[in-house]
């Protein structure tokens, strides 16, 4: 049994049920009329007439593998299962939208079930001949009956799957790799052939266009998992440079390869459709499935826990993972909740000269801790060494700060300070007070295209924990500058969005003034 392919699947299964129900948990929530986000492959033409998505994922990966390497694949999805609620009626059943019987109540909705499909393994001979793996998974029903106190039947629910049917491919082909130069060559470890391995799934359903079949017949969360034999896989996020080439020839189509399984082993790649780390983990105090990684389980447990009577009473008759969540969230105790609020790792500590334990680039003594309130938890920068932290001298006052003070607070480090720090852009020192023009090239905001040829006023220098530099500024033109700047409402630039521009007063007409 391979351990790293077991840690993974904790990860694919939140990936798998990403978007599954979303709060608050109820059948008649607008954004739950609309569900299955992420990894969706829809049946050919689906897509093309707006009714579902596209038909396939595909990725390229790394692979470096030995004499008697081989691949196991693990296709995961959900599949669709439609649960009519019915009512027992002269001696047959009419369908309903909600069944009440008694103290309990079923609404018509869809679930899914989650499926996988393992095929291989599969020898580096016939991963460079290609492979073509049909994928077929039958349509059934189950029908469940539904008694009333007196043991008659009082109605039932009919389960309903369709069929669905794919294909999944593999191709590997050998790539060059780039050798180290001649004076670093015997710091490069020895590796041997290299390959990439292309992934492609699917969905080879008949044609159609309406959006209800479409689902019916579609994967959902659809993703691999890949284990390897006497091989390795190599990240295509952060590759060795030998192969930094290869990584940076792979493609990805919907989906996204990173190394799954624990920090340091490299026999297991998810191919996930969410753009995820090498090496993700679940949160340590993550305990409740809410189907939404990307959200923070604090705040959904306590807007779990503001839901009405009424409201709790719909979510548990929506679906049974619903009625768990409400379960679990009501008898959490308040030590679990506290848990939920988040904790400060740092990953290497008694690492001398990792990442963490000199400062950060340009900041000395300011590291970044990992505030893991989310689902998913990843590698992250923290404070300096066992987790002590850092004090600094304020050169102005003489005292020291750092020693109480909180990561994100500015006191942390005097020697960082916005209305006082510059930039050099095109040679000419920027600071507060000086003029520049602005020419938005990011586009991080539609409104850049008002901002464009404007000229405005520095009110800082900003410099984000990873090195990123911020001006702010405030436009010349616009007639609430001033108040702007009292309240501390700034737009944001980078330097090389900025032009400086000669001294002048500030205008008090409004109008834009001429440099």
């Amino acid at each position: 049994m391979n351990a790293g392919l077991s840690l993974a699947r904790a990860v694919a299964d939140a990936v798998l049920y990403e978007g599954y129900l979303l709060y608050p948990y109820r059948a008649s929530s607008a954004k739950n009329q609309a569900r299955w986000q992420f990894g969706v492959l829809g049946p050919p033409g689906a897509a093309a007439a707006g009714a579902g998505e596209e038909p396939d994922i595909a990725a390229d990966c790394l692979l470096e593998p030995g004499p008697a390497a081989r691949v196991d694949v693990h296709l995961r999805f959900l599949h669709l299962q439609t649960r009519s609620a019915e009512r027992a009626d002269d001696g047959g059943f009419a369908p309903i939208e909600e069944l009440v019987v008694g103290a309990s109540r079923w609404l018509s909705w869809d679930e899914a079930t989650d499926q996988e499909i393992a095929l291989g393994p599969y020898s580096l001979g016939q991963l460079a001949a290609g492979v073509r793996a049909p994928v077929n998974v039958p349509a059934t029903e189950a029908i469940e009956p539904v008694l009333d106190a007196d043991g008659a039947t009082a109605g039932r629910l009919v389960r309903r799957r369709r069929q669905l049917r794919g294909e999944l491919r593999l191709m590997a082909t050998q790539v060059p790799t780039q050798m180290p130069a001649a004076s670093g060559a015997a710091d490069v470890p020895a590796h041997g052939p290299l390959w990439r391995l292309r992934v492609t799934v699917e969905n080879t359903a008949a044609a159609t266009t309406d959006k209800h079949s479409a689902i019916e017949h579609s994967f959902i969360g659809a993703h691999v998992l890949l284990a390897v034999h006497d091989a390795d896989f190599l990240s295509v996020i952060d590759p060795p440079e030998w192969a930094s080439a290869a990584a940076a020839s792979c493609r990805q189509h919907r989906c996204w390869p990173v190394l799954a399984g624990p920090e340091g082993q490299r026999d297991v790649l998810l191919l996930s459709p969410i753009i995820l780390y090498d090496h993700p983990a679940v949160a340590p105090e993550s305990t409740v499935e809410l189907f939404d990684a990307t959200e923070i389980d604090e705040i959904l447990t306590l807007r779990v826990l503001t839901l009405t009577d009424e409201e709790k009473a719909e979510a548990r008759s929506t679906d049974a993972r619903a009625a768990a969540i409400i379960e679990r969230c009501e008898n959490m105790t308040a030590e679990e909740l506290q848990q939920l609020h988040g904790i400060l790792r740092n990953p290497h500590a008694g690492s001398p000269g990792g990442p963490g334990t000199s400062g950060n680039g340009d900041f000395p003594g300011f590291a970044v801790p990992e505030y893991s309130d989310s689902e998913f938890s990843v590698p992250e920068y923290s404070v300096p060494g066992d987790g002590a932290v850092d004090e600094t001298i304020d050169e102005t006052t003489g005292e020291t700060t750092g020693a109480d003070t909180p990561w994100w607070d500015p006191a942390r480090d005097a020697a960082v300070d916005p209305e006082s720090d510059t930039v050099f852009i095109d040679g000419v020192p920027v600071s507060r007070g000086s003029r520049v023009r602005v020419v938005p090239l990011r586009r991080a905001d539609a409104q850049d295209l008002f901002f464009a040829g404007k000229s405005g006023r520095v009110t800082g220098v900003h410099f984000d924990v990873d090195g990123g530099t911020h001006v702010a500024v405030v436009l010349e033109a616009d007639p609430a500058a001033e108040l702007q700047e009292w309240y501390g409402r700034y737009l944001y630039f980078a330097p090389e969005e900025l032009v400086p521009l000669a001294a002048a007063p500030p205008p008090d007409n409004g109008k834009e003034p001429t440099s």
